[in-house]
């Protein structure tokens, strides 16, 4: 369990460091969550893991493709098994578990608005910046219901227009109508009864 800011760079810089031991070359990290909330500020609160939503790939041109993050390459997993080992967490504290929503579709210019952080020469993490946690924090709130995700939704303070655009690009991972009534039903909640009649 992550408690603050401080200690998730702390983490990430010993992860930094393992991975120049390792003279190992592993693509940059996207990452979303708990972590992400702390490290830029935007929310204070303890979290259990750092999620790697993807990774970036570079084609010839120098244009930025992101991937699934998963598998790991060898030398990421060893990385932060060693991590694990030293920090006594978790084995899976650096995991992909949200990365299944690339192959839905990211919301558009996500690259354009993360804050990237260097740790060390051999590690470069893309934190999500607010409008995107905007974006999956509704969407769990209305796939797993109102809890950390919900809580975490209200302390980003997100205007109508950005719930709407959230509420819009959720519904592109899931068409279902009962999808769409709790999409309204949450904004209703909310108090954005009037977001929720544009649907």
């Amino acid at each position: 369990m992550f408690q603050d800011k401080k200690e998730i760079e702390k983490i990430l810089s010993a992860l930094g460091e393992q991975l120049e031991a390792l003279n190992a070359t592993v693509p940059e990290l996207v990452v979303c969550g708990g972590s992400a909330l702390n490290v830029l500020g935007l929310v204070k609160r303890a979290t259990k893991d750092v999620d790697v939503v993807a990774f970036t790939e570079r084609n010839s041109a120098g244009n930025i493709h992101l991937k699934k993050a998963e598998p790991f390459p060898r030398e990421l997993d060893t990385a932060s098994q060693k991590v694990a080992r030293d920090f006594n967490l978790p084995e899976k504290w650096l995991n992909p578990g949200p990365t299944s929503v690339v192959d839905f579709g990211l919301p558009e210019g996500l690259m354009n608005r993360v804050e990237t952080r260097a740790f060390g020469k051999y590690l470069t993490v893309h934190f999500l910046s607010r409008y995107d946690p905007i974006c999956f924090k509704l969407y769990a709130s209305v796939d797993q219901g109102m809890g950390k995700h919900y809580n975490d939704l209200l302390l980003l303070e997100p205007d109508a227009k950005e719930l709407e655009e959230a509420a819009r690009w959720s519904m592109t991972h899931d068409v279902s109508e009962n999808f769409r009534q709790s999409v309204k039903e949450l904004l209703i909640h909310m108090g954005h009864k009037d977001v929720a009649e544009r649907f």
